[in-house]
């Protein structure tokens, strides 16, 4: 018998019992604190809305309705894209940034650390499922921009988005992105006989 996905199954009751604390202790609702620390680790690609709303499988009413009242809170702020007419970026504030200094993402990341290979394999294994499971629902991959396959090093000048073409500067792109596509790799050919 196969106890992997009663693991994940476990892991994933847990984790979501630890966001319901979490989300109370703060007087919010779960879904308050899994935006607060999506945009936490959202880059400039995927601090929108619409990048809300496909992360998490919401409505664009949902949405709207967890922005506003995390802005209400103090927590969240909106600003205007200045190239891209009525597209807004949602930013977390200085009180948003403190309060999600002690929450379930940080214990996780710390006890996935002290692991006994300090997580990479763990990673590499979760990455497939994941990639899998997205792939099967149809739905965007998101990852981290410099996994990414049209993330570009730039040698001497700064790292640039293959896609877009820009410039990705401070920490981008150790960010999540909403463009992100999986990297090909190349196979070697099998040797000649």
């Amino acid at each position: 018998m196969n106890t992997l996905p009663l693991l994940l199954e476990r892991l994933s009751t847990l984790i979501n019992q630890t966001v319901r604390d979490d989300a109370a202790r703060h007087g919010l609702l779960p879904i308050h604190l899994l935006v607060l620390g999506y945009l936490g680790r959202a880059n400039r690609y995927s601090d929108l809305p619409i990048a809300i709303a496909e992360y998490f499988g919401l409505t664009r009413g949902t949405v709207s309705q967890t922005i506003a009242v995390l802005e209400r809170r103090g927590l969240l702020t909106k600003a205007a894209d200045a190239r891209h007419g009525r597209r807004v970026h949602l930013q977390l504030t200085p009180q948003a940034t403190q309060l999600m200094q002690d929450t379930w993402m940080q214990r996780l990341d710390e006890t996935l650390q002290t692991g006994p290979t300090g997580g990479s394999a763990a990673e590499q294994t979760l990455r497939g499922v994941l990639t899998q499971l997205q792939r099967l629902n149809q739905q965007r991959p998101f990852g981290v921009c410099q996994h990414c396959a049209h993330f570009q090093a730039g040698g001497t000048a700064s790292a640039h988005c293959g896609l877009t073409g820009e410039p990705l500067i401070d920490d981008q792109p150790e960010r999540i992105c909403r463009e992100w596509s999986a990297p090909v790799t190349m196979k070697t050919p099998a040797p000649a006989q």
